[in-house]
């Protein structure tokens, strides 16, 4: 793993704690928002390590989807959590105050921690034989 991939996840962690935070006060919009952008840390991440970086979210994710889930290198669900959590992005920063429910935060953190986990899992580098 690179120290950009790492910066990344490190973001994405940060990310978590802040949604998991405005959620308990009760800012479900703002949560979900920072959900998505842990996602969002997430999928730059993976693009990184392939020497590759956008500018726009819409093109994070499609060359998301493109790379790492077409591919099958990353489950699918993950690329669906990414699109979701962008509308719900949109929602909880641009809609009414009571657009996004605390329950679909509190879904958009479960699928934020759990995209984290898988990149931290596959991004690890690999072990000499032996060694644990």
């Amino acid at each position: 793993m690179s120290d950009e991939q790492l910066e990344l996840l490190l973001k994405a962690r940060d990310s978590i704690r802040a949604a998991e935070v405005l959620l308990a006060q009760g800012f479900s919009g703002f949560a979900a928002a920072r959900a998505y952008y842990a996602m969002f840390y997430v999928a730059q991440a993976f693009l990184e390590g392939e020497g590759l970086a956008f500018s726009k979210h819409s093109a994070v994710i499609e060359a998301f989807g493109q790379r790492f889930v077409k591919t099958g290198r990353v489950p699918a669900e993950f690329h669906r959590y990414l699109i979701q959590g962008m509308e719900r992005r949109h929602a909880g920063d641009y809609g009414a105050r009571a657009e996004v429910r605390p329950e679909q935060a509190a879904e958009q953190i479960a699928h934020a921690r759990e995209f984290l986990q898988v990149a931290e899992r596959l991004m690890e580098p690999p072990q000499p034989p032996g060694v644990k």
